[in-house]
């Protein structure tokens, strides 16, 4: 006792009530607990895409089972459901929109991923394709603006690409261009090898292209115009085909990019693109899960095989223009091929009568391998003005980097549809029978009389259509032929 006080006792520890093996064992549930909310992360982070929940022929899976299916009208069916070739076979349409050119999507890709196999293909369509429409230019890129646009416009260009392959996609994208420039920033470059010296500029669209031949590493707006050029300044350059061969190897070096361990990181920012610029009916999440799949399964960038429609060159008379356009046509019996061995998820084989291809005949009409024209007027040989008609020359006006007409002060041309702005396609129908009874368009087809042509016919549809205005004899522009396929 020091100063009259008892010291403290030191407390006595009380005995626990686990003994050591139940310790270990608490340690062990906490971390698999910890493991489980890890796996419950990745599960909300990845998610597998559901095919079950799609309804076929909507091209959504929203869930709500609300969208109506597509109307292929008399016309071949595209398949949409059957056998897969593996448990994780997936198909996506993904376009390209590009707004500062009035939403034109002239870049259209469809993609088949095999998870199970790592093997992944992707097929650009040239945007000359003939397809299987109700109006007179029949090119694949009028399609969008035909239908106004939006997702009616996207939907129709789903049912076109459907027609052209036998089968609907699983899934669709669409990707504004300013989008790709974002995504090559968010990764933070890429290196790739500019095959030209690219020196273009056009004031119509404040478009200037200047990229120096060699590899380096791109930024955005380096890639933006690498992936745009298709020509200099006063030479023919390298036209569409030329054009979808660079923007399949940029692909290419972008997938590499992204495919690196470094890009993990950078998820956020990827995010942010996507949700900005893409519209699709996937979720952000089933995007992860096949970015997942192919990082962990190993895919690398000679598993992903690009290739181009194989195609050829037609021309097919126009009754609005009164002489023939040029168009691509399918090689049938090598698209045939590509669907059957590298796009079609579907283990049943794929004959030509699946397939919606248009061609030229001798005599100038069209036929379908399906046997049915829905522009009956261009299922007979046209009827062409005797001799041609005499006109004062007309200067060659300027085009844009597409080799579109411009405004040439003369006559508006529209950039969807190569059109002059007052002569929209027209809603002629067709059938294997000329001059059977046509069938009616969609209601929600926002196109207008197509011009009439000098054999009277080509009516408005509409009476309630406001008056056609005359279209002149000489359009303002000239036709703009491609090069000729290898």
């Amino acid at each position: 006792m020091v100063g009259g006080k008892t010291p403290k006792q030191p407390k006595q520890k009380k005995p626990s009530r686990l003994t050591r093996q139940q310790r270990v064992l608490v340690v062990i549930a906490v971390i698999l607990a910890a493991a489980l909310a890890v796996v419950a992360a990745c599960q909300s982070l990845f998610v597998r895409p559901d095919l079950g929940g799609k309804k076929p022929g909507t091209g959504k899976n929203d869930g709500s089972g609300t969208a109506a299916e597509i109307d292929y009208g008399d016309g071949v069916r595209p398949r949409a459901d059957g056998e897969r070739k593996s448990e994780d076979f997936y198909t996506v349409l993904i376009l390209g929109r590009d707004t500062g050119g009035g939403g034109n999507t002239d870049t259209m890709l469809l993609a088949s991923y095999d998870v199970t196999g790592q093997k992944a293909t992707v097929m650009s369509i040239p945007r000359d394709t003939m397809v299987n429409v109700s109006w007179d230019v029949k090119k694949i890129n009028s399609v969008y603006n035909t239908y106004g646009g939006g997702d009616k416009g996207i939907q129709a260009l789903y049912k076109e690409i459907s027609q052209l392959v036998g089968f609907e996609p699983d899934y669709q994208v669409v990707i504004e261009w300013e989008a790709v420039g974002k995504i090559v920033d968010a990764i933070g470059g890429v290196y790739f090898d500019v095959p030209y010296d690219m020196h273009y500029s056009d004031p119509y669209q404040d478009l200037v292209i200047n990229q120096a031949k060699g590899y380096r590493l791109l930024n955005g707006d380096d890639a933006m115009q690498v992936i745009r050029w298709r020509k200099n300044n006063g030479s023919s350059g390298i036209g569409d085909s030329g054009r979808m061969e660079i923007q399949q190897d940029f692909l290419k070096a972008v997938i590499k990019q992204m495919l690196t361990i470094q890009n993990i990181g950078n998820i956020n920012k990827i995010a942010k693109v996507f949700q900005e610029n893409v519209e699709t009916d996937m979720s952000f999440q089933n995007i992860l899960w096949f970015a997942q799949k192919a990082f962990m399964g190993g895919l690398n960038v000679d598993d992903v095989e690009f290739v181009t429609m194989p195609y050829k060159g037609a021309s097919a008379w126009s009754r609005s223009y009164r002489q023939n356009l040029s168009y691509v046509v399918p090689i049938a019996s090598q698209l045939l091929d590509i669907v059957n061995n590298k796009l079609s998820p579907f283990v049943e084989i794929f004959t030509l009568s699946d397939l919606d291809i248009m061609s030229v005949n001798s005599n100038g009409s069209l036929s379908s391998t399906t046997g049915r024209v829905e522009d009956s007027k261009a299922a007979v040989p046209p009827a062409k003005p005797s001799k041609p008609e005499e006109t004062a020359p007309v200067d060659e006006p300027d085009v844009d980097e597409n080799g579109d007409p411009v405004d040439s002060g003369t006559v508006v041309i529209d950039p969807g549809t190569g059109l002059p702005d007052t002569a929209d396609p027209g809603t002629d129908t067709g059938t294997t029978t000329p001059g059977s009874t046509p069938v009616t368009p969609p209601s929600d087809n926002s196109t207008q009389p197509e011009t009439p042509d000098s054999s009277g016919g080509d009516q408005p549809a509409d009476a309630a259509t406001p008056a056609e205005p005359e279209t002149p004899e000489e359009p303002g522009f000239s036709v703009i032929e491609p090069p000729p396929a290898a």
